[in-house]
């Protein structure tokens, strides 16, 4: 259970985030640009500080502001995938994947290579790979840290349709298989409809809903910001 209560001042509005997210399968967080979909996947991750609030992971506390307690990002067992892959471009594949991985099970390594169908790109430089297969590459190098919550904040948003379609299904696979809870950002509501269990929608950092993809899709306001 991801237990989230906070507030964020930032330049065009408040952000107000106040909800208990359980941690199992997909669960998306829609809407628009500048809706503060970033901010909340960045207050959990620990790369934005809340002015107030608190936030538990598990029971774990990762942020609270009233005990003046803040667990640095590289400690709180979560792994973020962005919209850039950001991979190393000196270092081939297997390189980029076991990065910073402190304890590599060669098992893991295999099930999450093979999952990923990357295989075949080990030896493979970045820039000969597509954006599709650097994406899969990022998604294995997240994985292997063994995070306890993986978090995807557009990840799809620079890929071509046929290659959106593909890491989709790819993300359904390990959400399903690897038994590890996602929390995927996203403005397009036909992701959220192929893989999520549960959705939020932000507005203006507000949240406007919380609840199963099928009831929250049949919601007056979805239908009008649609």
């Amino acid at each position: 259970m991801l237990k989230i209560q906070v507030s964020k001042q930032l330049a065009s509005f408040s952000f107000q985030f106040n909800h208990a997210i359980d941690c199992q399968g997909i669960t998306a967080i829609l809407g628009v640009s500048g809706s503060g979909k970033s901010t909340l996947i960045n207050l959990i991750n620990g790369l934005i500080k809340p002015d107030q609030g608190y936030i538990k992971l598990n029971n774990t506390p990762l942020v609270d502001c009233d005990k003046r307690l803040f667990v640095a990002p590289e400690n709180r067992q979560i792994s973020t995938v962005f919209q850039d892959p950001l991979l190393f471009p000196h270092y081939k594949v297997i390189k980029n994947l076991t990065y910073g991985t402190k304890h590599l099970n060669p098992s893991k390594f295999e099930e999450i290579v093979n999952m990923l169908n990357i295989h075949p790109l080990l030896n493979r430089y970045p820039a000969m790979l597509s954006g599709g297969e650097k994406q899969r590459v990022a998604i294995g190098r997240a994985l292997l840290t063994n995070p306890l919550l993986l978090l995807m904040d557009e990840p799809l948003s620079a890929l071509d349709m046929p290659r959106k379609k593909e890491l989709l299904t790819y993300i359904d696979k390990l959400a399903n298989e690897l038994n590890i809870p996602i929390i995927y950002v996203t403005h397009n509501i036909n992701e959220v409809k192929k893989i999520a269990h549960n959705v939020a929608i932000l507005d203006q950092g507000k949240l406007i809903e919380f609840d199963k993809v099928e009831h929250v899709l049949q919601s007056d306001y979805l239908k009008e910001w649609l």
